[in-house]
């Protein structure tokens, strides 16, 4: 059984984004992912670090954590962030739904994660931040 893990901490700043999605490519490249998979992976990282920044800081300072870990030939990706929290989780991971229509957003970040990883949880409270949680098994 293969196991390997990281984690990094890193300033909740719309910069920070393209950091995320290269930390994680060069995470996962020991598994030797296609190009789709590590895509795939790339973007739902950049999806959930982009949720952490523009809701749960709501233009606040704070940072977002992002962890990974492997075992045998799944993959996954913990990103959490301090902030404000997602007060109708449900409601959120709707299709189209967005919390800042005035931003333009299209609201399908939830919707993206699930389709490009095998898993997703999302845990929230008011107040105290969200943690957004994604598996994918790169077979």
């Amino acid at each position: 059984m293969y196991k390997n893990s990281m984690r990094v901490e890193f300033p909740g700043s719309s910069d920070n984004e393209r950091f995320a999605r290269s930390v994680a490519a060069a995470f996962i490249l020991e598994l030797d992912p296609t190009i789709d998979q590590l895509s795939e992976i790339k973007t739902a990282v950049s999806e959930a670090v982009t949720n952490a920044i523009i809701h749960g800081y709501d233009g606040c300072e704070g940072n977002v954590t992002m962890e990974g870990k492997i075992e045998d030939d799944t993959v996954t990706f913990t990103v959490s962030d301090d902030g404000v929290g997602i007060p109708d989780v449900k409601r959120a991971r709707e299709p189209l739904f967005t919390g800042k229509p005035e931003l333009e957003r299209s609201g399908m970040g939830f919707t993206i994660m699930e389709t490009f990883m095998d898993s997703l949880d999302v845990k929230s409270e008011s107040g105290k931040g969200t943690t957004i949680t994604m598996t994918k098994k790169l077979e």
